[in-house]
Formats: structure tokens, C-alpha cells, sequence
């Protein structure tokens, strides 16, 4: 994690870079993002601590998380900046995403950046007799031709609405978790019924038994600008010009500081051999100048659109979430 600053005083993705802006906040604000996270700030940011130090590693994969091992740097906030900046998401990114910031406006006092890349096998590779060419069916009911990864696992997820799958990767302590909604069922419509425990609860209960199981190989991209999300979950003071309490993190003598842009942008590849995925998010501050049973055959064949993660198999929490 690296924050930059210009010239000035001063005193992981997503949810980490938020609880280490949350770190700086005061009053009100700081409320408003407690309850956006869930938890006191403390406890989160001890929690997220313990947890990178406690993430697995092995030769054959290789999850890499710059989490509050931050570094603090003075810096002119010019092209050079943003040159720095970007680069220092390509470089922690393994190359996956070029650049988190467009440009640096002019009333920008300070950027924090997060960044975490995934690579890793699965436990078993697909061979070419197990790709074959599929269809998806997407949510508007156009088809289109989809090479499709087809194999046996042995770890059955479901709840009312979804069934799925765990395929693990190289030493079983990550996994690729997939839940595909009920026939009928607009995947929009089956997320809305998800909330932080019951996804926990799929998770932690995974059944055996033998799924044939068939995975699209797909690259995406996306990007968002969080800042309308965030306010919508409670944490509007933070990008209030007025009511935003950032005293923990600085001052500026134009102006009190607040948050103007939360950018998050992803990458993954999942294909025969396994997974690359990149993430990185960007906070930016501003100053007020401008304002088990008998085995039995499940199926899942993810040939509509379906939820999906990467999971750390010994919390299991989600490292990514996303949908296709």
C-alpha cells in the first residue's frame, strides 16, 4: 500500500484501503464508515493486519497484498506523480492493470492506494480433451459460443435459491467458489438475497459430493467509481465538503479534506491452467478549494450467468467476488 502526498503536513483494495482512510477520520465521519464496514475501526484494521500476515502462500501461487505495511511519500502532485502512481499499481498488479487514476486534479492533496494480485494453478489443469466449444446463455437471452472447461470436483455448495461448486487450487487452500441461480432467476435478483452471512454460511458448508462441473474460460475487466455506492451504505460526511472529518490524516490550509473519488478497478483470466487476477483502489482527498452423504452426481455447467470468487480456504473469505 503506498500513499502519496504533495507538499504538505501529515500527521487493503476496497475494504482495506477504506478501513485505512477510516484510520484518519473523526466524529461523525468516522461513524458513518464504521457502520458502511460493519465493525469499530480498530478491531477491523487489527483484523486486517492479522489476516494478511495469516494468508497462505506456496510456490505454485503467489496472492500478494500491500496491506497496511504502508509507506508515506512527499511528492509534487504532477505528471510525474501520475506516472509514479500508475506504475506502482502495474508493478503490484503483475502487469494486469496498467493504471488506476486518469489524471491528478488540481485541488488533489493526497492518494491512497491499494493493490493485490492472484496467480495461481488450479490443483488439477485441465487438458485439451476436457475443453470443448459450449454455449452461455447471458441474461438477455442472447447465446453465444463459449470455450468451456469440464471436470469432476468433490465440493457441493447450495442454498435455496443456488447451487455451485469449490475447485480448488494448488495445495487446497485457495478455491474458485461458483453459485449458479435457479432456472428462472435473474442472477440481479438472486444477489439481492445474499448478505454477508448467508454467503458466509454457503461457504463454510460445503458438501461432498461428485459435481460435474463445466467453467467458461474468460478474461474481464472492470472498473467503478464508488463514491455514489459508498453514500448509499451511510457514509455521506466523508465526501461532504463541509461535514467531512479527516483531521487524523492532515490538514491543508486551503481548506478542510475530503474524499472526492473512490476508483476500483479489477482484472481476472481464468483458464485450463488456472487464475491471474489484479485489483487496485485509490482514495481521493481533496481540500475544500473547489469543492457428506453416498455420493451422488450433481451438475453445474456455468452456461448463464453466475456468481463466482476466490476464496482463502482457511478463513474462506473471499479474496474476489464478481460476477459473469
Amino acid at each position: 500500500m503506498k500513499t502519496f502526498r504533495p507538499f504538505s503536513s501529515i500527521k487493503v483494495t476496497g475494504c482495506f484501503i477504506l478501513a485505512m482512510t477510516a484510520n484518519g477520520a473523526a466524529g461523525e465521519t468516522l461513524k458513518q464508515m464504521e457502520t458502511a464496514m460493519g465493525m469499530p475501526v480498530p478491531e477491523l484494521s487489527a483484523w486486517l493486519s492479522d489476516y494478511r500476515e495469516a494468508l497462505p502462500r506456496a510456490d505454485k501461487y503467489k496472492p500478494d497484498e500491500k496491506l497496511f505495511g504502508a509507506g508515506v511519500y512527499r511528492s509534487p502532485f504532477d505528471d510525474s506523480t501520475l506516472r509514479e502512481i500508475n506504475g506502482w499499481v502495474k508493478e503490484n498488479t503483475d502487469g494486469m492493470i496498467e493504471q488506476i487514476l486518469d489524471e491528478i486534479p488540481p485541488d488533489a492533496v493526497m492518494y491512497l492506494v491499494n493493490a493485490l494480485a492472484f496467480d495461481a494453478e488450479w490443483q488439477e489443469i485441465c487438458h485439451d480433451y476436457q475443453v470443448r466449444e459450449g454455449e452461455f446463455t447471458c441474461e438477455d437471452g442472447r447465446v453465444q459460443k463459449a470455450d468451456m472447461m469440464y471436470s469432476r470436483e468433490n465440493a457441493w455448495l447450495e442454498n435455496e435459491h443456488a447451487k455451485g461448486f469449490l475447485k480448488y487450487y494448488v495445495d487446497g487452500k485457495y478455491a474458485f467458489a461458483a453459485l449458479l441461480p435457479e432456472e428462472g432467476m435473474a442472477l440481479q435478483d438472486y444477489l439481492s438475497t445474499l448478505n454477508g452471512a448467508k454467503l458466509r454460511g454457503i461457504l463454510d458448508n460445503p458438501k461432498r459430493a461428485q459435481v460435474d462441473a463445466a467453467i467458461p474460460k474468460y478474461e474481464s475487466e472492470y472498473s467503478i467509481e464508488m463514491s455514489e455506492v459508498l453514500q448509499s451504505m451511510g457514509m455521506t460526511d466523508a465526501f461532504d465538503i463541509g461535514a467531512a472529518d479527516f483531521s487524523g490524516l492532515g490538514h491543508s490550509e486551503a481548506g478542510n479534506l475530503y474524499i472526492s473519488r473512490v476508483l476500483h478497478k479489477t482484472y481476472i483470466a481464468v483458464d485450463e491452467k488456472g487464475t491471474k487476477a489484479g485489483a487496485a483502489t485509490a482514495v481521493e482527498i481533496r481540500d475544500e478549494c473547489t469543492a457428506i452423504e453416498e455420493p451422488v452426481v450433481m451438475t453445474v455447467y456455468l452456461d448463464r450467468p453466475f456468481l463466482y470468487m476466490i476464496i482463502d480456504c482457511e478463513q474462506n473469505v473471499p479474496v474476489f467476488i464478481r460476477t459473469v
